[in-house]
């Protein structure tokens, strides 16, 4: 079972949140996500346990607990949906806006300041 678990301490490391999971069952994998930016905590992170029962149980206790100063939010993960991902950017496509005549583009409601557009 795959947990989620939000509201992480951004002090809390992977051996921290593996340790609070273990007296519930075996634990196969506890990684805080971090930021790839700035390399530090995203406040977050994954527990997967083998057993499901074990995994429902440990939800159940680590719900709601104070952890490091700060109560936890844990629920089953749920499967990202196929083909979701953030937002690249990227060209093309139909940004809400037109292209003038110049072959520029320029959002719609935007004033012209040339006296030519006006």
């Amino acid at each position: 079972m795959n947990i989620y678990v939000a509201n992480v301490p951004y002090s809390v490391k992977d051996q921290d949140l593996r340790e609070l999971f273990e007296p519930y069952g075996e634990v196969t994998s506890a990684k805080i996500i971090m930021d790839k930016a700035t390399n530090r905590s995203r406040g977050f992170g994954f527990v997967e346990m083998s057993d499901d029962n074990a995994g429902r149980q440990a939800i159940e206790a680590t719900n709601g607990k104070n952890f490091h100063g700060r109560d936890l939010v844990v629920n089953e993960a749920r499967p990202r949906p196929e083909g979701d991902r953030p937002f690249r950017g990227g060209g093309g496509g139909d940004r809400g806006g037109y292209r003038n005549d110049r072959g520029g583009f320029r959002d719609r409601g935007e004033r012209s300041y040339r006296r030519d557009e006006e």
